[in-house]
């Protein structure tokens, strides 16, 4: 996809667990290149895709833009909560009066799950190791 002579619409970072995604819109017909490699070669599961397109889907922009993504990382699942966090932002970015619709729908919202920490003095974030009464 060669769409660098285009400007981009709007720009934005997204976040989730330890993934980051930056997105840029362009105008366009709907096509994504995520590390250059295309949508359904880099997200295989069925699953995660309608999630990556939700904010399109919600305020009927659907093939209007392109998007070229770098996603970095993290799993794939939480990549895809990256890539939707940015493409979220981006499009209140371009218009702002989408604002209440991606806000209700819990699209801008910067998930804080993380995993937590391991512990010293223990195995693990919450196990202990074995209590020996005697």
């Amino acid at each position: 996809m060669t769409t660098t002579t285009a400007t981009p619409v709007a720009a934005a970072t997204g976040r989730r667990k330890t993934s980051v995604a930056r997105v840029r819109l362009l105008p366009g017909e709907g096509r994504y290149s995520i590390n250059g490699r295309a949508f359904e070669d880099y997200f295989k599961m069925p699953a995660l895709r309608p999630y990556v397109e939700q904010p399109f889907a919600l305020t009927e922009r659907l093939g209007r833009f392109d998007v070229i993504a770098s996603v970095n990382g993290g799993g794939i699942a939480g990549q895809a909560g990256a890539l939707r966090h940015a493409i979220s932002r981006a499009l209140v970015a371009a218009e702002p009066e989408l604002r209440p619709i991606l806000k209700k729908a819990g699209c801008l919202t910067r998930d804080p799950r993380m995993k937590e920490r391991k512990k010293a003095g223990q195995p693990g974030a919450r196990k202990r190791f074995q209590f020996s009464k005697r």
